[in-house]
């Protein structure tokens, strides 16, 4: 049998050889297409907003008790039966118009005889008088002694005195029996009558017959905290802030059932010194009340007008992260479409945005939208998703950064 062992080697040697270059063949195509491939990957999408400059008007809303800025407890100011009681209940009175009439029968008594005894008076100074002249004209020619002569001229002091007298006792009688008609002393709206006729009342007692209250305007007694007092001056005295109407601030009123009052209102007291146990400082606003719709003791929630931003930055809270430790940051889109990781620092909630404070500026192109698909570093295609309108233009305060309000 011929030894074909020489040229089946040869076969081997040619197979391997040609699957050698096969392989290289395959590597030096396939690697090129694998680079281009890699490099004509398309961009990944986000949605992003460019930030600009918004006038911002920031207030605070606080809690707040209504109270009538006037208030008259009726009291008697003598004692006697009540006789009458002259106004309606719930109405408004005058100043000056009776309210109740006590039985002055007494007192009438009292004054007719403190009358007559000023004419009692009366004419024992005019006897004294008479006597004091005559004897003046007496004693000139010896006729009658000194002493008589002082003696008259005592006696007509004496008189004058007891005249005095008398007049202020029935002064005072007379005052007493007009205290028979208790009066009001303010124009304002009367309270229910703790009396009625027939009712037995004592001068300057405790409980009050009946209470007057002015309710037009109406003032509203809110607290603001003393730190943000101190940081809303800090904030005008840099110029970031102005204020809303001048030297006073606007109030608005918000009731208990959530309802707008329809009235605009102003500050016009903020309190000088700090509640120790509080740290707060008392605010007064006066409230137009035409309707009485608002009542004393009523609890409303205050919204505070405190100044203009007129470059504030709001970013949508969407694009906003927090970290465990509370830190914000936000993810930017550069001037290469590149995309960075920013710390910011925030404020206040407006509507479905934050107040920035510091971290981005006007211009800055925050992510909204595809930032689960991207990573810091990507090169991204930005779509613009323009800049959504805020909910409200006045920022209401959340409860980490309430504001103070332009009392001063």
């Amino acid at each position: 049998m011929p030894d074909h062992t020489p040229s089946r080697f040869a076969l081997l040697v040619t197979a391997l050889a040609i699957a050698a270059l096969a392989g290289c063949s395959r590597t030096s195509v396939e690697a090129p297409g694998t680079a281009k491939a890699a490099a004509s990957a398309p961009e990944k999408e986000v949605g992003a907003v460019t930030l600009k400059h918004e006038t911002l008007a920031l207030s605070t809303e606080l809690p707040g008790r209504t109270a009538a800025p006037v208030i008259a407890e009726i009291r008697p100011q003598v004692g006697g039966i009540l006789k009458e009681r002259l106004f309606t209940e719930g109405s408004q009175v005058k100043a000056g118009q009776v309210l109740y009439q006590l039985d002055p029968a007494s007192l009438q008594a009292a004054h007719a005889s403190a009358q007559a005894s000023v004419r009692k008076a009366e004419s024992a100074l005019a006897t004294a008088r008479t006597v004091a002249k005559r004897n003046a004209e007496l004693v000139k020619i010896d006729a009658i002694s000194r002493q008589v002569f002082d003696e008259s001229q005592a006696a007509e002091q004496q008189a004058e005195a007891d005249l005095g007298v008398a007049r202020a006792a029935e002064q005072t009688a007379r005052i007493q029996l007009g205290y028979t008609r208790i009066t009001s002393p303010i124009t304002g709206w009367a309270e229910l009558s703790t009396v009625t006729p027939g009712a037995l009342v004592t001068a300057n007692q405790a409980a009050a017959m009946t209470t007057v209250q002015q309710l037009d305007p109406i003032h509203v007694h809110v607290t603001q905290s003393s730190s943000e007092l101190l940081r809303l001056k800090r904030e005008l005295a840099s110029g970031r802030l102005q204020r809303a109407n001048g030297a006073e601030a606007s109030i608005q009123l918000l009731l208990e059932d959530g309802s707008k009052y329809p009235h605009a209102g102003r500050l016009t007291f903020s309190g000088v010194t700090v509640d120790a146990g509080t740290g707060s400082v008392t605010l007064r606003a006066v409230v137009p009340n035409p309707d009485r719709l608002l009542m004393p003791g009523m609890y409303v929630r205050a919204v505070l007008q405190e100044g203009v931003n007129q470059a504030a930055l709001l970013v949508p809270q969407q694009a906003v992260t927090r970290a465990p430790d509370g830190s914000a940051s936000a993810l930017v889109i550069d001037t290469e479409n590149k995309v960075a990781k920013r710390p910011i620092t925030v404020g206040r909630a407006v509507g479905t945005h934050w107040q920035v404070l510091d971290g981005l500026a006007a211009g800055d192109r925050v992510m909204m939208e595809g930032s689960q698909r991207v990573k810091v570093g990507d090169k991204v295609r930005v779509v613009d998703l323009g800049a959504k309108p805020v909910t409200s233009p006045v920022a209401a305060a959340t409860p980490d950064a309430a504001s103070a309000t332009l009392a001063r």
